[in-house]
């Protein structure tokens, strides 16, 4: 079985955390999800997470230095292990290069999307356990 190892920011402004929808004819289209991406070889989560942060959303964040949580899941295409990681956003407003939208969501409102299935398990210590 393939192996993928991301990371995802629980990105957090005006105590709202951003969630991105999955593009059309991407892997889990359509489902919602922590941005971020690929661990390129070299680095570490936290350095993958800032790359992919200014990569995909053209925004600049702070990235806490400790892992929320760490999720593996298999998909039909491999097992994926996601790492989350806490960020703040530093500038920037997030644009759309790669996601089809994204919303602000107090923790307590972040439940109501359909979540991609390694992104769920956050999800839920989101809101059963705060940030």
């Amino acid at each position: 079985m393939k192996k993928f190892n991301v990371v995802g920011a629980i990105l957090v402004k005006d105590n709202k955390i951003l969630c991105c929808k999955r593009g059309p004819g991407r892997a889990l289209e359509n489902y919602w999800e922590f941005p971020g991406g690929k661990i390129q070889e070299g680095e570490t989560p936290f350095e993958a997470l800032k790359r992919e942060l200014e990569e995909e959303l053209l925004i600049e964040v702070n990235v806490k230095k400790e892992i929320f949580d760490d999720v593996s899941y298999d998909y039909d295409y491999g097992r994926v292990h996601l790492r989350t990681i806490i960020c703040e956003l530093i500038s920037g407003t997030p644009k759309l290069t790669e996601h089809l939208e994204y919303r602000w969501l107090k923790p307590t409102e972040i439940g109501s999307l359909d979540w991609a299935p390694a992104d769920a398990p956050t999800v839920e210590k989101i809101i059963n356990q705060g940030l």
